[in-house]
């Protein structure tokens, strides 16, 4: 055998193996954020400690209930949760929120995201009403200008309107206690601004 037939078949090896060598690259990345330990539900989000961005949702029909208005969050801490009818995450954490607006300390907002409004009446119908108030977001452009990357997410919203926490994905009840609870006491222990 030659030199020169030995170059395309080491060549030829080596492109075989490229992309195995890729894929083992990337499995081992994903593996350490696997086990990092890191809380997936926590995403950084540019908005923390920044004014929440003006919103004014009109109504969602039929529920007899205030839109969603940057003028509702001044003086109060209120917890702003993205969600739709067609999320099945939304339907895991509804419970919780039910729980949550017991709580007379806080007010849930809800911005119900790209949703047919019979369909989101059924939802809250079947579930239950946790929000003091609905606006409704059919373009989304509202939760782009929120920095939403999926329902369910939820913001905190302090009482002097800047953004305190971000939640992505379904509440847990572990999330709730350990994460959310003292980022209200927090909020609910600042003056509002003016």
């Amino acid at each position: 055998m030659s030199v020169t037939s030995e170059k395309p078949a080491r060549s030829r090896r080596l492109l075989f193996l490229l992309p195995l060598l890729l894929f083992l690259a990337l499995s081992a990345v994903f593996l350490m954020q696997l086990f990092s330990g890191k809380d997936s539900s926590l995403v950084p989000s540019a908005l923390i400690g920044r004014s929440a961005p003006q919103t004014d949702l009109p109504p969602l029909e039929g529920m007899n209930l205030p839109g969603l208005s940057s003028a509702a969050f001044s003086g109060r801490v209120t917890l702003v949760n993205v969600w739709g009818s067609w999320c099945l995450p939304c339907r895991q954490e509804h419970p919780l929120l039910m729980q949550l607006a017991t709580d007379e300390r806080v007010v849930i907002a809800g911005l119900n995201y790209k949703d047919k409004p019979e369909n989101a009446r059924r939802f809250l119908g079947d579930l239950g009403n946790p929000y003091d108030a609905i606006g409704v977001d059919q373009n989304g452009r509202a939760a782009i200008d929120w920095g939403v990357y999926g329902v369910p997410e939820t913001f905190l919203v302090g009482p002097d309107g800047t953004i305190r926490y971000k939640h992505v994905g379904p509440f847990t009840p572990e999330s709730i206690r350990e994460s959310l609870m003292p980022e209200i006491e927090k909020a609910l222990t600042e003056r509002p601004a003016g």
